[in-house]
């Protein structure tokens, strides 16, 4: 690197002031300076340089709350970018370096200026530091400074809530001594802080019990394990928690990246008399797949026979199988706490309890209304995190939204005020999902009046069965159901190609958006006993006991879903042992011991069963549906039956009802062509034609795609490949000879 000019009037950083991964973040700095020219090192080449190294604290602290408030990393890289690529006004002119009166040296001898502003970061970090306990200042003080400093830094920080304040609440959320935290009357209480009592209530009464009181809490990352933990801290604060208990300390997670052995001796010393509180404790356990070393991971273990610290451990339930369900010497001396995502009730309470954080942090007031509506779309629409993870997640993306620049984010509204309102909350759900603002915004009430109207406008030929469905689910959803129990249980019979498997895809996505919130299992794969293992997963110690089943990590990921069992008929005993437990409990424990909720999940079951009675139209009706029926009740077990909510009858289809299907399904070969710029007509004879090309009538309107693709698809291709037509142009379908022939109009 060139060597800068006034060299001879700027002094040398002392290197007792960057801790080491802040000397080796600022080498990076000043690899980042000879790339995009600028002549010193300022805090938003700094902070690019936290970006790009893996090492620094402060990176992953941002990436976790780039995890946490749902702000996209890559555009967060892309901010940071931009704003190190205007600084370029200041290379090559010596005016600009007058005022650098220090140089940073890199560890290949080269020396590089330090902004004014980046001489503040470091002095007030090194302050900050030296108020830690710490004698050097390191990446994470450095980003608290920047995050106050007024700076493009400062801004591309504050728009996603990412302030001093939020960074040391981030760092440290249960470390402070319960004698630090005094009485002050404004300070909420632990219910105010985390309203699942029942919960609470759990963790004080293991943490009471003799012998066995040391906890590990066992969720989904996102239901509130950390949350617990700090309403404990603050319980004990108020004099209510365990006795003998004073104090929750959590192990700096800086300090694990630094030295793991002498942070978990610290951590362990700070917690005398009181709680260890241990976030992904799994990590220290597995062998010789622990992410420490082994000295490191055996201070922990000592942690659990001593009498003088209680350990709190949190694991999601995956990492708790692979790793801790093995470790039988500290399990004998631990009680699991299974911690399940809240309900929708509670997370609105726990939205109010952070609400003064997130206003602060993103200087918006928001209202009731509006964390009402962030639980609702969270709980519907937004289940990749379980509540109450996902509305939090909903309200940051929300907040940031508000906060970007209207030319970055033109999906923003434009508004005059600082209030977050449920249309916010709103547009913020579609971008993250992908599911329509105006399905979002559907008022749900007139949705469900309409909803045979909806359903029928997609599925030909079946009103009687649309008609069944639709009363059953509109019951439910008015509440007229056992609230743990599923929104519907409903067994579909009919002949192949009926369109069952269609009728629950439209409910998949007339109830919640999309049709990826349909689940569907074929039941021919479950046939053998063993099968059921597959369905909710093996036991731990069996083989793939770590995978889960496909149900349970199914409805974990979309509590709200339609479940689909095709030729239920063709599944196992045990699975209908599963399948009772669904339809009379609304959950199921899972082979690795944890509890999934199907309460809002849609059931429903397929088969053909009796589907010769109902095609055969030498029966009347009624005759055809009182065999099917009894075919039924011969090869289903009573208790089965006695639990659907109802079982739905599909007919044959008339060639009318193929030919209303054939119309909707030419209309997708119509969208297609008018992608290319090209329209395409059919005449009458042309979709007869078609129709009388079905061999297999007794097939439904299943063959019809098969057609269309061979007589329609498959040739147009050659026909567009060889004639090449121009845009506007009308591709006409009509009948020639024995086959289709293909015309321009």
């Amino acid at each position: 690197m060139k060597e800068p000019p006034l060299t001879a009037n700027r002094g040398t950083l002392s290197t007792k002031i960057p801790s080491q991964e802040l000397t080796q973040t600022l080498n990076q700095a000043a690899v980042l300076v000879k790339g995009n020219n600028i002549p010193m090192i300022t805090p938003e080449i700094l902070l690019l340089a936290i970006i790009k190294t893996p090492e620094a604290g402060a990176r992953q602290l941002l990436q976790q709350f780039s995890q946490e408030r749902g702000f996209n990393w890559s555009d967060f890289e892309r901010d940071v970018e931009r704003a190190v690529s205007d600084q370029r006004w200041l290379r090559g002119a010596n005016a600009d370096l007058k005022d650098a009166r220090f140089d940073f040296v890199t560890s290949a001898d080269e020396r590089v200026p330090l902004s004014e502003k980046m001489l503040v970061v470091l002095d007030e970090g090194l302050t900050l530091a030296n108020q830690q306990g710490q004698a050097q200042c390191g990446t994470i003080q450095a980003l608290t400074i920047m995050a106050g400093l007024g700076t493009r830094s400062d801004l591309t920080l504050r728009k996603r809530g990412i302030t001093p304040q939020a960074i040391q609440e981030a760092l440290n959320p249960v470390a402070v001594p319960v004698e630090l935290a005094g009485t002050p009357k404004n300070r909420p209480s632990a219910m105010a802080i985390y309203p699942r009592q029942d919960l609470l209530l759990k963790l004080v009464s293991r943490l009471t019990m003799a012998g066995k009181r040391h906890v590990i809490l066992v969720g989904p990352t996102g239901v509130g394990k950390r949350s617990l933990v700090l309403a404990l801290r603050q319980l004990i604060a108020e004099g209510k928690g365990p006795a003998g208990l004073k104090s929750v300390v959590q192990i700096s997670e800086p300090a694990l990246l630094a030295n793991p052995i002498e942070a978990v001796q610290g951590a362990v010393r700070q917690a005398q008399g009181g709680v260890l509180f241990v976030p992904d404790i799994a990590r220290f356990f597995g062998g010789l797949r622990a992410d420490f070393r082994e000295d490191a991971c055996n201070e922990l273990y000592k942690a659990f026979f001593s009498d003088n610290v209680t350990v709190i451990g949190a694991a999601t339930p995956e990492r708790f199988n692979e790793r801790l369900s093995k470790a039988t010497m500290v399990l004998e001396h631990s009680q699991v706490l299974h911690v399940p995502p809240a309900t929708l009730e509670e997370t609105i309470e726990i939205l109010k309890a952070q609400r003064p954080n997130l206003e602060a942090d993103y200087q918006l007031t928001i209202s009731d209304a509006t964390l009402a509506e962030a639980t609702r779309l969270a709980g519907r629409y937004y289940t990749v995190r379980p509540l109450p993870s996902g509305a939090v997640h909903l309200l940051h993306q929300a907040c940031a939204m508000m906060r970007m620049n209207p030319k970055m984010n033109p999906d923003a509204p434009v508004k005059n005020d600082n209030q977050l309102d449920p249309d916010d909350v709103m547009i913020a759900t579609s971008l993250l999902t992908g599911v329509p603002v105006t399905n979002l915004g559907a008022d749900e009430r007139d949705r469900y009046v309409n909803m045979f109207d909806h359903l029928r406008q997609r599925i030909i030929g079946q009103s009687e069965a649309i008609l069944a469905l639709s009363r059953a689910v509109k019951m439910a959803r008015v509440g007229l159901k056992d609230p743990k129990r599923p929104i519907g249980t409903f067994l579909f019979l009919g002949p192949t190609g009926v369109g069952k498997t269609e009728l629950a895809k439209a409910l998949a996505e007339f109830m919640f958006g999309t049709e990826e919130a349909l689940l569907a299992f074929d039941m021919s794969e479950f046939m053998d006993e063993s099968s059921v293992n597959r369905l909710i997963g093996s036991p731990p110690g069996y083989v793939d006991s770590q995978a889960g089943g496909q149900l349970t990590e199914a409805v974990k990921k979309r509590p709200y879903s339609v479940i689909l069992f095709d030729e239920v008929e063709k599944a196992s005993l045990k699975v209908f042992d599963v399948f009772l437990q669904v339809m009379d409990e609304g959950r199921l424990t899972s082979g690795q011991g944890e509890t999934v909720t199907f309460s809002e999940c849609v059931i429903i079951m397929t088969s053909n069963m009796g589907g010769r009675y109902l095609a055969d139209p030498q029966l009347s009706p009624e005759a055809a549906r009182e065999m099917a029926e009894a075919a039924v009740k011969e090869h289903f077990r009573p208790e089965f039956l006695n639990r659907l909510d109802e079982i739905i009858y599909f007919h044959p289809l008339s060639q009318d009802d193929l030919r209303q299907i054939l119309d909707l399904l030419l209309r997708k070969e119509e969208k297609l062509m008018a992608g290319r710029q090209l329209h395409l007509e059919m005449t009458e004879g042309a979709k007869n034609w078609l129709l009388n090309q079905n061999d297999h009538p007794e097939w439904g309107a299943r063959p019809l795609r098969r057609l269309i693709q061979k007589h329609i698809r498959e040739p147009m291709a050659d026909f567009l490949l060889k004639e090449d037509p121009p845009a506007g142009t009308t591709v006409k379908l009509q009948v020639k000879g024995k086959k289709l022939e293909f015309k321009k109009l």
